[in-house]
């Protein structure tokens, strides 16, 4: 590992993809300590910890805060994190399966992605407009009781604090695309990689001090981590495990060469849908969150943490990564394209009649593996939160099964794409 990693710094046009990637995160965590203006700092981070703490609609402000990576208890200028692109770009993937004129674009190439490209960044600007309003009523009621400066009109605060979240939207969308185009890895997956793990120490100190004996919760910490470093293998195992097809190529004569003849595999992973069916799914179980901060009213909140905890959230959880694992899959794996590719080809999976049948195998292997798949990364997402629910540890939360899952993801993500670079220039990669 640290002879691959010194390779990759070797290689000047991947190290500096490296460290322009390092560079645009660090400059992310920057602002998510930097204050909006106007703001009373000491005040608000003091109300965010109590109502977090007992208030109505804590347990899903605390679950924004950690997808923000502690952004919103600062009430920084990314306060509103990357929810609001991951909210418009499971819009876009939505409208790609019922509006016809979004799935060709999706279908055209170059051209068609960034005609989607343009209109997630609209989405994503009137969803963070939204929010910024949201969060400001929000933290002007007596729940907050935030306080501006009579030295300005207040009027002319809450406009420059609305334009400042949305603005900070735009920047970390601006991040994310950086990253993606002149980076190494899924941008917008490395801000939430780097908002999850920024919590993690903080977690670590309040698993071990929040207990009475100092030794019990040094204890405790351990084997919470114990506990992370034993399913990490597991989760690898499953992330990269495939159910390998088999396809024939029949030989032929092309003027007067011998073509084909050969034999080879259709790999169809397991997981073939990753970390998208976790991030679609928290969007989605906390958008009553952000509906209760723009609306504040009672019962919305209490509608908001009771799906954001407990057994409610625990079984929407499941419903909706199953769904999404296999409506992720049918949306980057076409079996028809693939079939028809095969038959084109000369090619043919041996005891499958070439076409319509091949595509039906294929589709039906695809729904068999993809069910434990999603099955799996759902109980790796749930059970961390059922034992956070009767252990109340904060390292379980910050630390928790959808965490883990979206860390491994990510960096398994980012390696393969370091390696298929250091290949290029004839090093050895990370896996062996």
């Amino acid at each position: 590992m640290l002879s691959s990693i010194i390779d990759a710094f070797k290689v000047p046009q991947l190290r500096n993809k490296i460290l322009f990637t390092l560079g645009i995160l660090a400059l992310y965590r920057v602002g998510a300590y930097l204050p909006v203006p106007g703001i009373p700092f000491n005040e608000f981070a003091n109300s965010f910890m109590e109502e977090s703490q007992s208030g109505v609609g804590g347990a899903s402000m605390t679950m924004l805060d950690l997808l923000t990576g502690g952004a919103l208890s600062n009430f920084s200028v990314f306060s509103l994190g990357i929810m609001p692109y991951i909210t418009a770009s499971i819009i876009m993937q939505l409208m790609q399966g019922v509006i016809p004129a979004v799935g060709r674009w999706a279908r055209e190439g170059e051209t068609g992605r960034r005609r989607i490209t343009q209109i997630t960044r609209y989405i994503t600007l009137g969803l963070g407009l939204i929010n910024a309003i949201g969060y400001l009523l929000l933290f002007q009621s007596a729940q907050y009781g935030v306080v501006f400066s009579s030295e300005v009109p207040a009027a002319l605060t809450s406009v420059v604090i609305v334009f400042t979240l949305v603005a900070g939207t735009a920047f970390i969308m601006w991040m994310g695309e950086l990253i993606t185009q002149r980076g190494i890895g899924n941008g917008m997956s490395l801000i939430i990689f780097i908002s999850i793990v920024s919590r993690v120490p903080a977690a670590i100190f309040d698993s071990i001090t929040t207990t009475s004996d100092m030794g019990m919760g040094i204890a405790i910490t351990i084997l919470i981590l114990i506990v992370v470093l034993l399913c990490i293998p597991a989760i690898i195992f499953v992330e990269r495990a495939q159910r390998r097809i088999p396809v024939n190529y029949a030989k032929r004569v092309q003027g007067n060469r011998m073509m084909g003849g050969q034999n080879t595999y259709i790999p169809l992973k397991v997981n073939a849908a990753g970390v998208i069916p976790i991030i679609f799914a928290s969007c989605l179980i906390y958008f009553p969150a952000q509906l209760a901060a723009l609306f504040n009213v009672g019962w919305l909140s209490v509608f908001a943490d009771a799906v954001s905890q407990g057994w409610v959230n625990w079984i929407l959880t499941v419903v909706l990564i199953v769904f999404f694992a296999y409506f992720y899959t049918s949306m980057v794996f076409n079996p028809d394209e693939t079939s028809d590719s095969i038959r084109k080809q000369g090619g043919f999976i041996p005891g499958i009649r070439p076409g319509r049948p091949t595509a039906e195998y294929i589709r039906n292997v695809l729904r068999r593996i993809t069910l434990p798949g999603g099955l799996f990364i759902a109980a790796i997402a749930v059970i961390p939160s059922i034992i956070f629910s009767f252990t109340n540890n904060e390292l379980i939360q910050a630390f928790g099964g959808t965490s883990i899952l979206i860390m491994i993801s990510v960096a398994l993500d980012t390696m393969s794409k370091v390696e298929s670079q250091l290949k290029m220039h004839n090093y050895d990669g990370f896996f062996k």
